[in-house]
């Protein structure tokens, strides 16, 4: 478990990166030395739970006397239905059936950051390629092509916890989508 100032433990796998290099002793001749060396795949992967998110009364919810920063009762077991909404482009994460508003001056019984947002797995992958131009000078062409997030996992950041939102327990934010990147360098 990690702990972060200010927040609940939180739960990870440390980042993981691994290279693969081919190498081109083997190859006879120059062209197939070319084509079939000088390639190296790398990446980093990281798998974690989800982050913790703390529950809240919307304003007019608010109404018992204590103020926005309040929480609701856990007057039930929390549920993660995770469907789409009808008619929406919105994902329900969590169900407000488990929460109620306390009653007027008390506050609410929720813990801090009791639910989780969905579990986050992030790649980062590349392939790099080395081109000999000139073995006397050592001068060689790199290419490289970079992706990140390259399966394109949605990977959600946030969402409405305001318990008394029409939108409560939707998703509000998210990561990048894919990002893909080609470069090259010549090296002489």
């Amino acid at each position: 478990m990690l702990a972060r100032p200010g927040t609940t433990a939180h739960t990870t796998s440390p980042p993981t990166s691994f290279t693969r290099f081919r190498s081109s002793a083997h190859a006879q001749s120059a062209f197939v030395k070319s084509v079939v060396g000088g390639w190296e795949v790398s990446g980093i992967v990281t798998f974690e739970s989800g982050l913790p998110a703390n529950v809240t009364l919307r304003a007019a919810r608010v109404g018992n006397g204590i103020g926005g920063n309040n929480r609701p009762n856990l007057t039930g077991s929390i549920s993660y239905p995770n469907q789409v909404v009808s008619g929406q482009q919105q994902i329900q994460w969590l169900s407000a059936s488990a929460f109620s508003t306390p009653a007027v001056g008390s506050w609410g019984n929720l813990t801090y950051d009791a639910v989780r947002l969905p579990h986050r797995q992030n790649w980062n992958m590349s392939v790099f390629k080395n081109f000999l131009l000139n073995e006397a000078r050592g001068s060689r062409l790199e290419l490289r092509l970079e992706t990140f997030n390259p399966f394109n996992h949605t990977q959600f950041t946030s969402m409405d916890t305001g318990l008394g939102s029409g939108t409560f327990g939707r998703f509000n934010g998210a990561a990048p989508a894919r990002i893909v990147q080609l470069g090259g360098k010549i090296s002489f």
